[in-house]
């Protein structure tokens, strides 16, 4: 113990004659709880330990997929060509469009960025800058928690309607905190 604390122990303040009169009044008015005595746990011969139950096997896969059929699947996301994503870092390319996630929580960015890509996809643009940082901040132990996600929602089926590759931008549209996406085309 420090001696800082065992000075502090010894200087404690005295109850005055009020004080006591009334903590000897509380205590005498408290009753110790009763004890029970505790036997131990015994097995009871005349009943049984109960088995576990068996379950019913899971059925396969198979007859999962022939009772319900999987959707087209969609071929997976790709990365830009090293040209294109040349020209979208130097401006030739034009960028149709960027969202901002900084600031906003996973429930938040993740609708807005669905929202954002399907009326991408409906103007008709090719490419868009999604901006998630860098993660500077640090917010319950994590460190850049969009700019993780993000590249993973990408790949789920409802964005993969909406793109088709994605991949880090350029350091002049943010680098490794900004992604290029190239938009799907819509069907008409």
């Amino acid at each position: 113990m420090s001696a800082e604390v065992e000075q502090a122990r010894r200087q404690r303040r005295r109850l005055t004659e009020d004080e006591r009169k009334l903590w000897s009044g509380i205590t005498s008015s408290i009753a110790p709880l009763k004890r029970r005595r505790v036997l131990p746990r015994q097995h009871d011969p005349v009943r049984p330990h109960r088995e576990r139950p068996v379950l019913p096997a899971h059925p396969r896969p198979e007859a999962l997929l022939a009772r319900h059929p999987a959707p087209k699947a969609l071929p997976p996301l790709g990365v830009l060509e090293r040209r294109q994503k040349q020209r979208l870092g130097r401006g030739i390319e034009p960028i149709d469009g960027r969202i901002d996630l900084h600031g906003r929580t996973q429930s938040e960015a993740h609708a807005a960025l669905l929202g954002f890509l399907r009326r991408a996809q409906a103007e008709g643009a090719r490419f868009v800058l999604v901006i998630t940082g860098k993660g500077g901040g640090i917010v319950a132990g994590e460190r850049g928690i969009l700019k993780r996600q993000v590249p993973h929602w990408l790949r789920l089926p409802e964005f993969r309607i909406y793109v088709a590759a994605a991949e880090a931008a350029h350091p002049a549209h943010g680098g490794e905190g900004a992604l290029y996406v190239r938009i799907r085309r819509g069907r008409r």
